[in-house]
């Protein structure tokens, strides 16, 4: 799992790079201040996560026998996609109805995070 979490966390943290470069470059002048508002949390939320992926990768590798820290992993990566992915595509279509999708994203950070908790209070 160590090897896993490290690419993911790495592919994610590097595509947060690039979609912040995008929405600063590209999109500045094409969105509204809210909407590109939005779309930077989207990417904070994204950098943010993906070193927490960094930090299930280095715990998965301490302690590999607690399903716990890879489910909080994959809990993790479902919250980067659903609440940033949620904000990237409502900050650029526009479609508002996607705000309902991004609290399941905050749900699954906070899940992840608290998975993290319980497996190290548990070894």
């Amino acid at each position: 799992m160590f090897k896993l979490f490290i690419l993911l966390g790495a592919l994610n943290a590097g595509l947060s790079v690039i979609l912040g470069a995008f929405g600063a470059h590209g999109l500045e002048s094409k969105l509204s201040e809210k909407m590109m508002d939005v779309f930077k949390t989207g990417v904070q939320y994204h950098i943010f996560h993906s070193l927490g992926l960094f930090v299930v990768a280095f715990l998965a590798d301490k302690f590999p026998a607690s399903l716990m820290i890879t489910w909080a992993g994959w809990t993790m990566l479902i919250g980067i996609i659903l609440f940033s992915g949620s904000l990237y595509v409502l900050s650029i279509s526009g479609i508002s109805k996607l705000g309902i999708i991004t609290p399941f994203g905050g749900l699954a950070f906070i899940i992840s995070w608290l998975l993290i908790v319980f497996a190290i209070l548990k070894v």
